[in-house]
């Protein structure tokens, strides 16, 4: 039950709480002004205990002016001058309102780091007009004690009802020339590993940092993706995102790095636009979180807040998920998504599978799926995903195909009735597998077909693909159009009842609160990439700093064998981590949706080690950030939600690291059972990646546990209490 209060002021009454158009945080550690600057441009700055957190900082858009379905009371051709006046929306403002509010709730999360929240935060509605053009525009902050969200609402007025966005220039000017973590803007693809740089090295180091992608755009060697985690030289945390992205292209950011401003950048659609708009309309959120403390940032639960409640009234249906899957083996090269060899080109309902030989490769046969059935039934999961059960895998790839796949015609080796009664008698899930190639609009073609044959065989998650470039040609993963297609999915999905784990879509911004049948994304560099040269070994460090703030990121973690050569001879990439980090990213790396990533063989050579992935849970009551520095370590312990047992896990970046981790959460009084996975003395990501120690200990809430992890390692610790 949600319970909350909202107090209104109004116009001048509100000048006695907000001084010069000043608004504070509940606690009172950010102050938030806004003011018109002599040419009348909207400008905002940010102050966290004092410091400066965003330097004068100024707010608008440029409009386009000549396309035809622009309306602002202007027909067929207009002067210069007064197109000039219809593109901007920067300049000539003068305030006519503003309103101040307070609000104040709890509300329950349908699965979480935590089984409430707290939703509070004091706003300021600001009203400004522009006189030249009669047009008017609220910009709207809401200042919470972990930062600041902002955002442009358009009402509904006679001069400004269709517009297209030329761009949006939201400024945030930084106090410094702070250390980022930051990864290339791009319009295509986050999958980047991180860099770490002053702000005015990023241009420098742009085009090392810009690896190859099966789709890619950069924009600017000074552009960089949100969520961008910063630290001050005197300590303070701060991070640039934004939240409730819907209808409404995502946001890079592009730094001017003379004098440390970044401003927006929006991706555009094919023809070159950013958006296509009519009022009334709200952007999503701007998010600007700090504090000086690193745990409070990723602890911060903001971007959620900013978005709406749950539109899915009956949420039961939505369980969290531990899997595992036909995957890894075709990820690394040992096993394939093809059936067959002997097509190099496919065309669906014309090409006879049943007279092509099988190329003996092919992962998602029948009886290799009952054996991931089986393990899953014996170990406590709860389904399996298959990847390439479907006909069309020999040419998905690189050809900018429309009809590439019907998400409905399985190859003659995948059983789909007898796997589907197989499971069900096993009390286990198939997870289902769509690809789209890119092609949405085939994709959103087939939803209703392909939603429905799930729900006809037992199927309740999907695990969509978007790889390679868009199709329709010539647009982007993160324009608004395709944000709209992957909205579109995932509401569609929610009419049949199917929970969602969405691939190279675009980066979360808190709607798993709005739509909480997105259980999952990836949207980041995921383990995937261990498999195609490796990753930093500090990556897993950053990303709960960055990509996790805005939801959760199916990361598949949970590889044991290092050395991919094992499974392919021809593949030489080596995993990045040590077997005890990868058993701490369960705990780390919140979703609600994990996977245990790696092959069956693999876990049955550790089984002392697999017991941990088999105990640790996937929603959790209580979450408490023990000690935190991005691109160094991360420690967390989370308490399971059904149970009084609280599991713990650390990452460590690149240096031998010594922790003194009190257990000081526990409850006082109470005895508990600590089982603790931690890396061996001469562990090393690595030269020895599979060396590590388990032991035994009584504990409560007095303990102290010294413990070490490696480069590029960690330790987890399962805690049960002894009742």
């Amino acid at each position: 039950m949600n319970s909350f209060k909202f107090i209104l002021g109004l116009g001048v009454a509100m000048m006695s709480y907000v001084y010069g158009q000043e608004v504070k945080s509940p606690n009172g550690n950010f102050v938030m002004d806004f003011s018109l600057s002599k040419d009348g441009k909207p400008t905002y700055q940010l102050r966290y205990k004092g410091k400066e957190i965003i330097k004068p900082s100024h707010l608008g858009f440029e409009f386009k002016t000549n396309h035809k379905e622009m309306d602002f009371a202007v027909q067929e051709r207009v002067e210069d001058e007064r197109a000039q006046d219809l593109a901007n929306f920067l300049s000539g403002f003068t305030i006519v309102d503003t309103k101040t509010s307070t609000f104040d709730e709890t509300w329950a999360p349908v699965w979480g780091e935590v089984d409430k929240i707290r939703n509070h935060f004091n706003e300021l509605a600001v009203t400004i007009s522009q006189p030249k053009t009669d047009r008017k525009m609220i910009i709207r902050f809401r200042v919470f004690d972990d930062g600041l969200g902002f955002r442009y609402e358009f009402p509904e007025q006679k001069n400004l009802k269709y517009f297209v966005v030329k761009e949006e220039h939201s400024q945030f000017a930084m106090a410094g020339d702070h250390t980022a973590f930051w990864i290339p803007g791009d319009y295509d693809t986050q999958e980047y590993d991180y860099t770490e740089s002053k702000l005015s090295e990023i241009k420098g180091l742009f085009d090392k940092a810009y690896i190859g992608n099966a789709s890619q755009k950069a924009f600017s060697k000074t552009g960089v993706q949100t969520a961008l985690m910063m630290k001050s030289k005197d300590g303070l945390y701060i991070n640039l995102h934004e939240a409730a992205l819907i209808n409404y292209p995502a946001m890079s950011l592009n730094l001017n790095d003379k004098n440390l401003v970044f401003e927006s950048w929006l991706t555009p659609d094919a023809l070159g636009d950013k958006g296509y708009l009519q009022a009334p309309f709200n952007t999503p959120w701007r998010t600007v979180i700090a504090s000086d403390d690193a745990r409070e940032v990723v602890a911060s639960k903001m971007t959620y807040n900013l978005n709406e409640p749950s539109k899915i009234k009956d949420t039961s249906w939505i369980k969290p998920v531990k899997y595992i899957g036909v995957w890894w083996e075709m990820i690394t090269g040992k096993s394939s998504w093809a059936y067959t060899d002997d097509f190099s080109t496919v065309q669906l309902g014309v090409s006879d599978y049943s007279k092509a030989k099988p190329n003996g490769k092919h992962g998602a046969n029948t009886q290799h799926v009952k054996d991931y059935i089986d393990f899953a039934a014996a170990n406590g999961f709860d389904a399996v995903l298959v990847e390439g059960w479907n006909e069309g895998w020999e040419d998905w790839f690189g050809n900018h195909k429309d009809y590439v796949f019907d998400f409905v015609t399985p190859y003659p080796d995948f059983d789909v009735v007898g796997l589907r009664d197989y499971a069900k008698a096993k009390g286990v899930k198939i997870m289902m597998h769509h690809e789209t190639s890119g092609a949405i609009r085939n994709y959103e073609r087939h939803l209703d077909k392909a939603y429905k044959f799930m729900n006809d065989n037992g199927y309740t998650s999907v695990k969509s693909g978007y790889v390679g470039d868009i199709v329709p040609r010539g647009d982007y993963h993160y324009s608004q159009n395709t944000v709209n297609h992957y909205q579109y999915a995932l509401e569609k999905a929610a009419e049949y009842k199917i929970m969602v784990n969405a691939h190279e879509a675009v980066r979360p911004t808190g709607v798993a609160r709005t739509w909480p049948n997105l259980i999952g994304n990836e949207s980041a560099r995921g383990t995937e990439y261990q498999s195609f040269g490796g990753s930093k070994s500090n990556h897993v460090t950053i990303l709960p700093f960055t990509r996790l703030l805005g939801g959760p990121m199916d990361y598949t973690p949970g590889i044991f064998e290092m050395d991919l050569t094992k499974l392919n001879s021809d593949n030489h990439s080596h995993v990045n981590a040590t077997l005890a980090n990868q058993l701490a990213l369960y705990v780390t790396m919140y979703s609600p949706l994990q996977m245990a990533a790696d092959i069956i063989e693999n876990y049955k050579r550790f089984p002392d080690a697999f017991q941990f992935i088999k105990d640790v849970p996937v929603d959790w009551k209580d979450s408490k950030y023990i000690e935190a520095e991005p691109g160094k370590y991360l420690t967390v312990a989370r308490k399971d939600k059904k149970s009084n047992n609280w599991f713990v896990g650390n990452v460590n970046g690149d240096n031998t690291r010594s922790t003194k981790l009190k257990l000081d959460f526990l409850e006082k009084g109470k005895k508990y059972e600590a089982i603790i996975y931690a890396d061996a003395k001469d562990a090393h990501f690595k030269t020895n990646p599979q060396a590590y120690k388990i032991e035994t200990k009584k504990v409560d809430s007095k303990t102290v546990l010294d413990l070490t992890s490696a480069p590029g390692g960690g330790f987890a610790i399962s805690i049960k209490e002894i009742k």
